[in-house]
């Protein structure tokens, strides 16, 4: 079991930046894939930044790459999500998630998360 919990969230004007960070319970984090998920009302959760469970591989959807940078620690357990240049159509609340341990999912896919934490607020003003 993978209990995961949020933090960083908050208001921001646009072109601003906010970093998000989720620390990760149990003794697996380095087994896991990593991804930051968000959903704005009225729309589905879509996997915004993804880390693959060695490190050495990350994904971003198109409209945040170049902007947001998703990185790990698993000497304590945390993934964290820098984002930069925010833009209103960020505004959303952000999840952060986790595969099993040794998932063969591919970590770019939403489907291979299989643990959530309880989201974040992000809200940007214009």
């Amino acid at each position: 079991q993978v209990q995961l919990v949020e933090s960083g969230g908050g208001l921001v004007q646009a072109g601003g930046s906010l970093r998000l960070s989720c620390a990760a319970s149990g003794r697996t984090f380095s087994t896991l894939s990593l991804g930051w998920f968000r959903q704005a009302p009225g729309k589905e959760r879509e996997l915004v930044a993804a880390n693959s469970r060695s490190g050495e591989s990350t994904y971003y959807t198109e409209s945040v790459n170049g902007r947001f940078t998703i990185s790990r620690d698993n000497a304590k357990n945390t993934v964290d999500l820098q984002m930069n240049s925010l833009k209103p159509e960020d505004t959303a609340v952000y999840y952060c998630a986790a595969s099993g341990p040794y998932s063969s999912g591919p970590y770019y896919n939403t489907n291979s998360y299989k643990y959530w934490g309880q989201g974040t607020q992000v809200t940007v003003s214009s």
